[in-house]
């Protein structure tokens, strides 16, 4: 059997607009100051991969807490981690943890500040012990889930806060940060109505020198990751005509916060030509809701995938993405699932026409809901203030604008988690939430 092609309808419903790249060139060096306190003498810098103790796989978006504290961070789409500790903790534990794997814990007196290796073991579920019995098959299963989104998870309009926080790096120097609360006007998940953002604060912090004379900007700001709701917004995967371009099948099952989760991985089918996507969804056992879902874009072909991310380019430069990663976790509440936390890593390999070498680029975009409420009124937007789905963040930030709402928490901190910054201007989200 030959390859088989992708139909053009098919493919607008693959790719939502909300993960294009947008390239600029200029033969100016921008460089706008940042304000950031010079915070390398208090803290120390650890930094590593976390690997499956078996296969030696890294494990993407594996959380690393110090214990006791808000201080945390997650690996990037290689597994790989930059974790920045107080010198005055001189006893800190570090809490490594991932879906699926025993959590591991280890004191920073035991890790060098650079090439850690931490090794997780995977918690493989007896089904036995758990008297828990697989499903007869693993694409119908899914099937059921997607269906179930209307008792499952929560299915009237809603009113969201969220913190939203987007990242781009040259190599391992940071050329862009953004940071904003924004309000997600949330439609019923069997709506066909997408969800709309207001943008309420926003800030950044951006040196574009760092990034030589080619800059990058990401385009689509907060929908990034609120597209990636996989409930919300099947069709730009698990449509009725793509999910039968994959091929499922059933991993051991694990626990999440206690309760059994079936895991099932997905992958395309090897007679596809287009990229598809491979990963986990990781679906309750009792009433088939997603409870998480981790997977990666196949970015092998790397012109098809250049076309899918790349909006606008120099004509001398070459570039492709060589890994397209995505999370989205649901929370319950009152017996219903809901759109919690999610995030997108991409990176690219930059080649500029007569330059031996290329450069690495890596653009994160991660949201968490912060406080939700029930749209009662079914209150909508005005398109004037409806954040644009073309939206460039750190075009719309400007610097360190409203000291007053952020408050001490006056520096960017990429490398700690989105948590750790919402644990520092809570008092500000809680009249944000009020407003």
């Amino acid at each position: 059997m030959g390859n088989l092609t992708i139909s053009n309808n098919l493919k607008g419903a693959l790719f939502p607009l909300v993960c294009v790249i947008l390239f600029l060139c200029s033969n100016t060096v921008f460089a706008l100051s940042i304000l950031q306190e010079d915070i390398n003498d208090e803290y120390i810098e650890y930094s590593g991969i976390v690997v499956d103790s078996e296969s030696g796989n890294a494990l993407v978006f594996a959380s690393l807490t110090v214990k006791t504290t808000n201080i945390s961070t997650i690996t990037n789409s290689d597994g790989q981690f930059l974790l920045k500790v107080p010198k005055s903790i001189n006893d800190a534990v570090v809490i490594i943890s991932y879906i699926g794997y025993d959590t591991k814990e280890i004191s920073v007196s035991q890790l060098k500040q650079k090439d850690n290796r931490i090794e997780l073991i995977n918690s493989i579920i007896q089904l036995s012990e758990i008297n828990l019995v697989l499903p007869a098959d693993a694409k119908e299963l899914v099937k059921t889930t997607l269906k179930r989104k209307g008792e499952n998870n929560v299915n009237q309009p809603v009113l969201m806060t969220a913190f939203y926080r987007e990242t781009i790096k040259k190599g391992r120097k940071n050329a862009s940060l953004a940071e904003a609360i924004v309000n997600v006007y949330k439609q019923p998940y069997t709506s066909p109505k997408n969800d709309n953002i207001e943008l309420f604060k926003a800030r950044k912090s951006t040196d574009y020198s760092k990034l030589d004379t080619v800059a990058l900007k990401l385009q689509g700001g907060p929908y990034n990751p609120l597209y990636i709701d996989l409930m919300k917004y099947p069709e730009y995967i698990f449509n009725k005509d793509l999910i039968n371009l994959y091929r499922f099948s059933f991993e051991p099952s694990t626990t999440i916060n206690g309760k059994p989760v079936y895991v099932v991985y997905f992958e395309q089918i090897n007679s596809i030509v287009e990229p598809l996507y491979y990963g986990k969804l990781f679906i309750d056992s009792k009433t088939l809701a997603l409870k998480s879902a981790i997977y990666n874009l196949n970015v092998e072909n790397k012109e098809l995938t250049s076309n899918l991310f790349v909006r606008k380019k120099p004509n001398n430069i070459t570039v492709y993405p060589t890994n397209a990663a995505y999370r989205v976790d649901y929370r319950e509440k009152n017996g219903k699932w809901y759109y919690g936390y999610a995030n997108v890593q991409l990176t690219f390999k930059v080649k500029r026409k007569g330059k031996w070498f290329a450069s690495n680029y890596s653009l994160t975009s991660e949201m968490a809901i912060t406080d939700w409420k029930f749209n009662l009124n079914n209150e909508k937007l005005k398109n004037r203030e409806k954040l644009k789905k073309s939206v460039v963040i750190s075009d719309e930030a400007s610097g360190f604008s409203d000291p007053e709402f952020w408050g001490a928490y006056n520096v960017i901190e990429p490398e700690k988690s989105i948590e750790s910054a919402i644990e520092k201007i809570k008092k500000q989200l809680k009249k944000a939430n009020k407003g």
